[in-house]
């Protein structure tokens, strides 16, 4: 007689919203942490964030996803010492008209975008001696909300321009804007 026992993995929770179509025209606060909360895209200076090279790596690639990703809009970004906060924008408006919709949803620009700077972060330390990471550069996932009217908006807006100045108040584990889970 043979026994086989099965064990069940955890589920790990999704911080997505469930039936949520993340290809959908939208506003989305984006918020993309550092493995181990770990400084190595800078450093904050007098309140102002200060650029190391693969600060100014991140920032770079960042602004380039729109060249790549038609219907895919940036609006306000910041590179802090160990995450990076953005709004996203999708919009229809992206595409040449006649054009079938591009069918890439948030998650799959975000992914694109990790695994492209993991690759340059990884040449970096190989050819210019960058700070290592512990086995990967960013946490698996990443922080989304979906921005549902101007005055949220706004809001993160004015959050994440003022980040860098709030570093020392919040400190570096913060790294998500509180907000009601309800909005």
């Amino acid at each position: 007689m043979s026994y086989t026992h099965t064990m069940k993995t955890p589920q790990r929770k999704s911080l997505r919203l469930k039936h949520y179509d993340y290809t959908q025209n939208g506003f989305y606060f984006i918020t993309i942490c550092i493995q181990n909360k770990t400084c190595l895209l800078g450093e904050i200076i007098d309140q102002k964030m200060i650029l190391n090279d693969a600060g100014s790596m991140i920032h770079t690639l960042w602004y380039e996803i729109p060249h790549y990703y038609k219907g895919f809009q940036l609006h306000e970004f910041v590179v802090m010492p160990n995450h990076i906060h953005g709004i996203i924008e999708i919009s229809s408006s992206g595409r040449t008209q006649g054009s079938a919709p591009t069918g890439l949803g948030l998650s799959d620009v975000l992914q694109r975008f990790k695994t492209l700077t993991t690759n340059r972060y990884i040449h970096g330390v190989k050819q210019h001696h960058w700070k290592r990471f512990d086995k990967q550069l960013w946490q698996r996932s990443y922080y989304e909300h979906i921005i549902r009217n101007e005055k949220k908006l706004e809001e993160i807006q004015t959050y994440i321009i003022n980040n860098p100045m709030n570093w020392d108040t919040v400190g570096e584990d913060s790294h998500v804007l509180p907000m009601n889970e309800t909005i």
